[in-house]
């Protein structure tokens, strides 16, 4: 992700949208590994992270105010867009329909050790 956001400046598109759909899903799975929660309720939280920026560039653009840091420029954005929400939605979703993201047993009913559920 580092390296589309510093390397992809000539890539359109898919440095803008395919950037920010990975941002909120690396934003869900940072929250995921220090959180234990749902994971609709993860996804939602990433997506507020990801509208919150947005929502950030909104207020700094009608205010005629810049980030000048180029770290911060690169990693937050400084225009606003709603091809951004769209993005950071199709995220979520994307994150939602993740098969074994459901907290459903993939495990075939055995246990952590490898063994079936009943019995020694």
């Amino acid at each position: 992700m580092v390296l589309l956001a510093t390397l992809g400046a000539g890539w359109g598109w898919v440095r803008g949208f395919v950037g920010d759909l990975l941002a909120v899903m690396c934003v869900y799975c940072a929250f995921g590994a220090v959180v234990n929660a749902r994971p609709p309720l993860l996804a939602c939280a990433a997506l507020l992270i990801g509208l919150s920026v947005e929502f950030a560039q909104y207020a700094l653009s009608i205010h005629n105010w810049h980030i000048s840091h180029p770290f911060l420029r690169i990693a937050f954005g400084s225009t606003p867009d709603w091809w951004d929400v769209v993005a950071y939605v199709i995220g979520v979703l994307l994150i939602l329909v993740c098969p074994g993201r459901d907290g459903s047993d993939q495990s075939g009913g055995k246990n952590d050790h490898g063994h079936s559920g009943s019995g020694g």
